[in-house]
């Protein structure tokens, strides 16, 4: 392990983090409160700090051209990068007071680079506005990966880039979008910044502040939830505004790479790829069960309403995203189970969303199909194919593996949460919620409730559940091998 190479990367992310804090800071001193001198203590102490740290482990010009980012120095960058923005993200919450603890500052932190979403704030809406839109600007900038930020905007990174974009990319088969790995991050980028600058203008023309437009853009664009307001979207009591987040929250969990070939004319990528076609159906299908289910139990709302809430709180959880406009508890036990099952799936590989993904699961079940078609014909040659193209065999087994790894460690963190006095349900719901980058549960960490009264020990668990669940498990697990450390 080059520690060299991995203190000057990290510092290097630490700075962009560091600046970008400047930002609220602009935004409190154009509205005159008090968290300004925070935000620009903080902003400036950790730029300072990775600056120097940067120049005091920066590589020789050799070191820079043979390019000695490897696998290892790959996954320690990109699980620290996390980590590290963490750690400077919750310096506002601390000094400031909008966290008690630091613990609680670094949950709050760690979920909002992570698109979490999950809080421990009782009263969102009595911190000032810079704090609130540093934490939206989390969400936005851990949304499309910190790594892939560095790669757009640090060239110099050099060799090993494609490593790092590996380790960190939400899907099974990271791709390429262009020949040039800092193009790829670049494109990938405006794309995020054109729908984040179109989901802002559309809530305005629906009535909301360039404040609240913007703010809930990050989250909804990141798919990470967080809300100025304590009732999340159902304080703008608004028809409009849910349907425009709906919109951008569907786009938010679709793979990137269609939109970048959408905008360069192909107009039938999304109708030719599997994958967006078993997204549209599930949503269709748990929008419409849910709706039926919500009218036949008995509920006093109308036919459009309860077709909007159900699309709202399918799209919101399935794309992990979060929001909330209706307390869901309230609604039969189907519909909570079937929302469960919605979190676990997740939105679409290379999306900013979180969960198992819905590609993994398509290869999960094509290959469960094919080893019943297989024990009834053993002599028949049969493969995964994912567009019509047939799938290696060694990523149908690390799909597998790690499906077993997902679950096995929904299995460990909620036994620890049930080890501090926590009950299942709440326990299982919110080891899912954090693992899968939701937020919200059930149970004790259900959609009018949060995670302030977790103990410490349990909020450092579920905060590693979030890291775990953004970077796709093996990034973070491989650190746990003696190996990895090992010439």
């Amino acid at each position: 392990m080059n520690f060299l190479i991995v203190i000057f990367v990290l510092s290097l992310v630490g700075s962009i983090v560091s600046a970008s804090m400047f930002i609220p800071a602009a935004w409190s001193w154009f509205e005159g409160t008090p968290d300004l001198s925070v935000l620009l203590k903080c902003a400036a102490g950790s730029l300072g700090t990775c600056l120097v740290a940067a120049g005091a482990t920066r590589p020789s010009r050799r070191q820079h051209r043979s390019g000695s980012i490897t696998v290892r120095e790959a996954f320690a960058i990109v699980t620290f990068s996390w980590v590290v923005a963490s750690l400077i993200g919750a310096l506002p919450y601390y000094f400031y007071g909008t966290a008690d603890t630091f613990t609680d500052a670094f949950f709050e932190a760690m979920s909002g680079f992570t698109t979490t979403g999950a809080s421990i704030l009782t009263n969102v809406e009595a911190s000032p506005h810079g704090i609130l839109l540093w934490r939206a600007l989390t969400h936005w900038l851990g949304g499309m990966g910190i790594i892939v930020l560095s790669l757009a905007i640090l060239p110099f990174i050099g060799g090993g880039g494609m490593e790092l974009f590996k380790a960190e990319s939400p899907t099974p088969i990271p791709e390429k979008l262009t020949p040039r790995l800092q193009q790829t991050a670049v494109i990938l980028w405006k794309i995020y910044l054109l729908l984040t600058v179109l989901e802002t203008a559309a809530l305005m023309l629906c009535g909301t502040t360039f404040y609240e437009g913007i703010t809930h853009a990050f989250a909804t664009l990141a798919t990470g939830g967080f809300s100025i307001y304590n009732d999340s979207i159902a304080h703008f009591h608004s028809p409009a505004v849910e349907w425009v987040i709906i919109v951008f929250m569907f786009l938010a969990g679709v793979n990137f790479a269609l939109h970048f070939l959408f905008l360069r004319g192909n107009l039938s990528a999304y109708l030719k790829d599997d994958e967006f076609r078993w997204y549209c159906g599930i949503i269709l299908f748990s929008t419409a069960a849910i709706a039926v289910c919500a009218l036949l139990s008995g509920m006093k709302i109308s036919v459009s309403q309860a077709v909007r809430h159900a699309a709202f709180q399918t799209v919101t959880l399935m794309t992990t995203t979060g929001f909330m406009v209706t307390d869901t508890l309230q609604w039969p036990c189907f519909v909570h189970f079937l929302l469960l099952t919605l979190m676990l799936i997740g939105g679409c590989a290379g999306s900013t969303g979180g969960g198992i993904k819905v590609l993994r699961f398509i290869m999960l079940m094509k290959t469960a199909k094919n080893d019943l078609i297989h024990s009834l014909q053993p002599h028949q040659v049969l493969c995964v194919r994912i567009n019509g193209k047939p799938q290696d065999r060694d990523l149908i087994a690390s799909v597998a593996a790690f499906f077993i790894q997902y679950m096995a460690l929904i299995i460990l963190f909620t036994l620890l949460l049930t080890l501090m006095g926590i009950d299942v349900l709440s326990s299982l719901s919110g080891v899912i919620a954090c693992l899968s980058n939701i937020g919200p549960g059930l149970g004790r960490f259900g959609p009018v409730s949060n995670y302030a009264a977790v103990p410490a020990a349990g909020k450092w668990v579920l905060s590693f559940a979030m890291l775990t669940g953004r970077l796709e498990i093996t990034t973070v697990l491989m650190l746990f091998m003696p190996s990895a450390w090992r010439r």
